[in-house]
């Protein structure tokens, strides 16, 4: 409490809680001590009358007949914010069951939040069991609990801490109200549970972009589940995101090995290409994998006339190739790579940045991440691809990455694999771009996902953390740049919502589906699974049955939200993919 300024306490009982705490915060910390009951209702309890005394002789603030579920309503509280909300055994009188005092904890939370200060902590102790979370010896059923991250998360809160209740701290501290009677809680083993509050959700939109191509110009909008993953600078060099931590400590070990030249090429995420393009130039990509785009406008510099002018409608006339994507994999840039004037043999020249991937939503794949391409020709005599091999398992085993060879047609390749994610990072043997200058050279490529790699070595549980908007996460790693990452939000529940349709099996995309799952639900879906299939033997329609899984591990996700996101996605299945809602 040595940091806290403004203490709210309510659902007091004889006050002795405090009495305790304003004795141990000291002159520092103004307490508002408050409880239900009236003022003759609470001196007939016993020890209340000294401990409202003593609290009043240290200039605190004693309140009755205050309504926890209401406190903006009072005019003494209304006009005041606090630090730190604290209810401490929170109950509805006499044989409530688990219902009622859900009821109780999510009214008492919407009215907490309306006197907190924006970085205040709500405290709430339970006895051991109630809260339904982990930390309970021993967990009872879900159902049996009162959910106290569910109902906090109604109010926009998080669970960021769990401390063990102490009474002992507080001297002369007495537990009463046990059933409305003067008998006190079972302290034993009892949680105090802190919720700070969450970061809102935001409805993801299209970001109107321009990229340039020579003379060219191209105006296109980015879709709108990918509007998250923009313009957030995690590798500049100012960055303490743990992304930039693993690629420079990648590097670091690799130079010590090998000369490492990073360089600083801008190439666009806007790529143009034809649809066989990024099949020819990695292998693994499929056509459906691609996020191709289709330009909203173009414009052409002349120079002649130093003007611009405006391209005909894409309908009509396509530039270049006639196809855009954004930039799949950084294996379409080997070629400029090598081709640089920069470029040596013997050397591994180093390119970082985004690459989109549709995917389906799972717990280990996104469909945005940073990957690292490392490019370098070196004599075929020294099996550069095994020396690599070596290198990187001595760096990496010990997080349980494994390596797999594979040979994909000519290519010969090492496949890295970690438990969630098979195959995210690879080292390969390429065919040479040069002429008979590169003989007895082999050009290899290294190809992995630093999101992913970041995830392994910090214990990030939820890759989508990385890519979190609040402060807190980057702040740990300011802090602790190369410790294991600690989470700020705590056991946040999960809720499962399932949603069938008929299609179409010509024309169905499902990838069209996960994307549209992304964008209605505000990126809140961890998993999709598909849980039944049916075609219809006449009429050759299919129906389809997913099941979807709501979780966040940055922000408060409530049950009442869930129920909004999904009804929006209803809303927009129809409209957007032409299915027929069972």
């Amino acid at each position: 409490m040595s940091k806290t300024r403004e203490v709210l306490l309510v659902g007091e009982g004889n006050f002795s809680f405090s009495a305790a705490l304003s004795e141990n915060a000291g002159d520092d910390v103004g307490v508002t001590a408050t409880c239900f009951e009236s003022e003759i209702q609470t001196y007939r309890q016993e020890g209340a009358v000294l401990n409202i005394q003593q609290l009043r002789e240290r200039g605190s603030v004693v309140l009755f007949d205050v309504d926890c579920t209401c406190l903006k309503e009072h005019e003494a509280i209304q006009d005041h914010l606090f630090d730190c909300v604290i209810f401490n055994f929170p109950h509805c009188g006499r044989k409530s069951g688990v219902k009622k005092n859900r009821i109780l904890l999510v009214k008492f939370f919407q009215s907490a939040v309306a006197v907190l200060k924006d970085n205040g902590e709500v405290h709430v102790t339970l006895c051991n069991g109630q809260g339904g979370t982990p930390c309970d010896s021993p967990m009872r059923e879900w159902h049996n609990s009162w959910q106290v991250v569910a109902m906090a998360a109604e109010a926009g809160l998080i669970l960021s801490e769990i401390r063990p209740f102490d009474c002992e701290m507080y001297q002369g501290y007495r537990c009463t109200g046990y059933r409305s009677q003067d008998k006190g809680f079972h302290v034993e083993g009892a949680l105090t549970h802190i919720f700070t509050r969450s970061l809102p959700h935001t409805m993801p939109e299209k970001l109107k972009m321009e990229k340039t191509f020579g003379k060219e110009t191209v105006c296109f909008e980015l879709p709108a589940e990918l509007s998250n993953y923009m313009n957030r600078n995690f590798l500049v060099q100012q960055s303490h995101h743990p992304v930039k931590t693993v690629q420079e400590q990648l590097l670091r070990e690799l130079k010590s090995i090998w000369p490492v030249c990073t360089m600083n090429e801008d190439f666009p995420e806007l790529v143009s290409c034809l649809p066989e393009t990024p099949e020819a130039c990695d292998s693994t990509l499929t056509h459906s994998e691609v996020y191709w785009i289709k330009p909203t406008d173009t414009y052409i510099f002349d120079q002649s006339e130093n003007e611009q002018n405006n391209c005909e409608s894409m309908d009509d006339q396509q530039s270049f190739t006639g196809r855009y994507a954004l930039r799949p994999s950084l294996l379409l840039h080997v070629q400029e790579i090598t081709q640089n004037e920069d470029f040596s043999p013997g050397t591994l020249h180093a390119v970082s940045g985004l690459v989109f991937q549709r995917v389906a939503i799972s717990p280990s794949r996104s469909p945005a991440f940073h990957q690292l391409l490392l490019v370098g020709m070196f004599p075929t005599e020294s099996n550069p691809l095994q020396c690599f091999q070596d290198c990187l398992e001595s760096l990496l085993a010990s997080y349980g990455v494994s390596f797999e060879e594979a040979q994909i047609g000519l290519e010969q390749q090492v496949w890295m694999n970690s438990k969630m994610l098979p195959k995210f990072g690879r080292i390969v043997s390429l065919p040479s771009f040069s002429s008979s200058l590169d003989e007895g050279l082999q050009l290899i490529a290294i190809l992995i996902n630093l999101d992913h790699l970041a995830t392994v070595i910090f214990g990030i549980s939820d890759w989508r953390l990385l890519w979190s908007a609040d402060p807190r996460f980057l702040k740990h790693f300011e802090l602790n740049p190369l410790g294991p990452f600690s989470p700020f939000s705590l056991y946040p529940p999960s809720y499962s919502h399932d949603i069938s349709f008929w299609m179409d099996p010509e024309i169905y995309d499902e990838l069209k589906f996960h994307s549209l799952v992304r964008e209605a639900s505000c990126g809140s879906v961890k998993n999709v699974v598909l849980v039944d299939r049916f075609r219809h033997p006449h009429m050759g329609h299919a129906s389809l049955c997913y099941r979807l899984t709501y979780q966040l591990s940055d922000r408060a996700l409530s049950h009442s939200q869930v129920l909004g996101l999904q009804n929006q996605l209803r809303r927009l299945l129809p409209l957007r993919l032409q299915v027929t809602l069972r």
